[in-house]
């Protein structure tokens, strides 16, 4: 039985393509790569690099592979096929076990026709400091004269010397080339898998980072999935919703007694109904049903991890979220509970932002007070953030051809392109040894964590952030680009698409008729969404003085405002108080200019 190559044996190839500068009669390879910068002497290669015969690859002490391909360097005249070209992966240093090198030896001939050898080299080397990515995307090379084997190097005259990087981009593209030849699909998958274990194997023999095994291990949960057990004390029902674009959504209704003061619970994306019932603390339903708010709803929208929209390549964005989701929630609680009840809405994140969307853009209406926590009607993101926001949904969709991102990456089953970028991701976060919550911070935000400050979890809500967050596809990612693009505006996505005609271009535009009062919450480091709501409460506070409240909630971040251990002490206070002043009647115009204060916390984020 043969493979696609006509050989028994499992082979395996990959492109790879790096960019450089090399300088003329240099042989230190910084003062090689500055001075080729200076006069852009620039040099760049396409490889394929091809392994006949992956076990004996693996077996080899020397683990080399052919390397065919082209460079272009000015030196040599312009663009020079490979002639012949050798690649060896994870080679020991001598008389060091914890220092490995990739080497790449290439046979060329210049535009004279006269031979030269590109000798280089990565050093694969844990120094102080997060440098996994800049050592495994680091050449440093020498241009011989002549074709020179490794043992004559130091004999050799060196032409010239530089710096070669393999970009993010072309790291991609590289990842996706990955082909894998066998005779059958299941001895090409063991192969692959077994060249993964032995790469990200090597990765961890240097680096030192736990859990990094790609064996099958069961991912143990701790705490049930989609659990209600965080309030025991409630009579729990279920609502199926359908929305005016044909998806079916759900709402959990937690009852203890009839209410005056209904209170809906909106998730953000990628999070559900669980970060408002979580039974490892005192939680938000619990918190507010033993403090009068006794008929509490939560819903889980299109963009909950509890629904499996968001493990499809889709193209919603906000504008159905706030046109299609929210009003028939609203409309179920009415039939509920009767149209003179009053109903109260907390939402978070894109959750927030979309939520806001559809109350300013007048597609929900009756509501008798928000808060909106993190980010409303004006997104601003960290500056990384904003790069991936610009790279990550065609890079996620287009190169690596993924239908979603998923937090628990590294927990799942076999060895898949999910797994390997999980587990390269863990080599960058060195804060804590939950990959979930490294994943997390390739997803969203800009930090080391992203999402929260460590110090906020209980331990076991660290450590199943893979459930509490699930996958997400990325196109709502383009949305909140042109939103951070538009001025830190919530504006339409597409405003030529009909269906969302009853929707406004830019949602600010009726703020000054929309009386409902709304509390703008935002933990003071907040590193996914910055000041996204001071600024809000700032352009609100032009149009509508003394409407709208503000909240900076020191120590906190994005979203261990509802997950962290003292919630009910240090947050939930703040949402209490503003509720309650909305559910009763004020008695008197000194209560009412008492909790009119604009702002109530004094921060550290710039005027506006």
């Amino acid at each position: 039985m043969t493979n696609d190559k006509g050989s028994a044996t499992s082979s395996l190839q990959f492109t790879e393509t790096m960019k450089g500068y090399a300088g003329a009669g240099q042989k230190d390879f910084q003062s090689g790569y500055e001075a080729g910068k200076g006069v852009a002497s620039s040099i760049a290669f396409t490889l394929t690099i091809s392994i006949d015969d992956v076990e004996r690859f693996i077996d080899s002490p020397l683990h080399q592979a052919d390397a065919a391909g082209h460079l272009n360097c000015g030196l040599l005249g312009g663009r020079v096929p490979v002639e012949r070209g050798r690649f060896n992966l994870f080679v020991d240093s001598v008389g060091d076990r914890l220092r490995k090198k990739m080497l790449y030896r290439l046979f060329v001939r210049n535009r004279q026709n006269e031979p030269l050898t590109i000798a280089g080299h990565k050093d694969i080397f844990d120094d102080p400091g997060p440098d996994l990515w800049s050592d495994t995307t680091t050449l440093y090379v020498s241009i011989l004269r002549g074709h020179v084997e490794p043992a004559d190097d130091s004999k050799a005259d060196v032409v010239a010397a530089g710096i070669m990087h393999l970009g993010a981009l072309d790291f991609m593209k590289q990842m996706a080339t990955f082909r894998c030849f066998a005779a059958t699909r299941s001895k090409r998958w063991a192969a692959l898998e077994r060249f993964g274990r032995f790469f990200l194997g090597n990765l961890w023999g240097v680096y030192g980072r736990p859990d990094f095994s790609l064996t099958n291990t069961r991912y143990e949960r701790e705490i049930a999935l989609f659990t209600t057990e965080g309030v025991p004390d409630a009579q729990c029902t279920h609502h199926a919703i359908t929305t005016a674009d044909k998806l079916g959504l759900g709402m959990l209704r937690f009852t203890r007694a009839a209410c005056d003061d209904v209170v809906l619970l909106i998730h953000g994306l990628t999070s559900s109904s669980d970060m408002f019932i979580m039974p490892e603390h005192y939680n938000l339903v619990s918190y507010l049903l033993d403090h009068g708010f006794t008929d509490i709803w939560t819903l889980d929208g299109r963009m909950s991890n509890r629904l499996p929209y968001n493990l499809l390549r889709h193209r919603y964005t906000m504008d159905d979220v706030a046109l299609f989701d929210y009003p028939p929630a609203l409309e179920r609680i009415r039939e509920a509970v009767g149209s003179s009840v009053r109903i109260h809405v907390i939402c978070h994140c894109l959750g927030a932002v979309s939520f806001t969307m559809s109350l300013f853009g007048k597609a929900v209406t009756g509501v008798s007070s928000v808060v909106a926590n993190s980010a409303a009607l004006t997104p601003r993101v960290p500056g990384w953030s904003r790069v991936k926001l610009t790279i990550a949904p065609f890079v996620t969709e287009y190169i690596l051809g993924m239908t979603y991102l998923d937090p628990l990456f590294s927990e799942r089953p076999g060895l898949t392109l999910g797994k390997i970028m999980g587990k390269v991701t863990s080599c960058f976060h060195r804060e804590c040894d939950v990959p979930a919550c490294h994943m997390l911070s390739l997803m969203w935000g800009a930090g080391s964590p992203a999402l929260y400050n460590h110090k906020n979890l209980a331990d076991i809500t660290h450590r199943r952030g893979g459930d509490l967050y699930g996958p997400t596809s990325v196109h709502y990612y383009r949305h909140v680009l042109k939103m951070v693009k538009a001025d830190n505006t919530a504006v339409k996505y597409d405003p030529l698409n009909t269906e969302h005609s009853a929707l406004p271009d830019n949602y600010m535009a009726y703020a000054h008729e929309i009386e409902t009062p709304v509390l703008f919450m935002t933990g003071q480091e907040n590193h996914v969404f910055s000041d996204s709501n001071i600024l809000c409460h700032a352009r609100l506070e032009q149009r509508v003085p003394g409407r709208h409240q503000l909240r900076v909630i020191p120590g906190y971040g994005h979203q261990d405002v509802f997950m962290g251990t003292h919630v009910d002490r240090d947050i939930f206070p703040h949402i209490l108080e503003f509720l309650t002043a909305n559910a009763r009647p004020v008695r008197d115009s000194k209560e009412q200019a008492e909790f009119s204060s604009p702002v109530c916390y004094q921060s550290d984020f710039p005027d506006y």
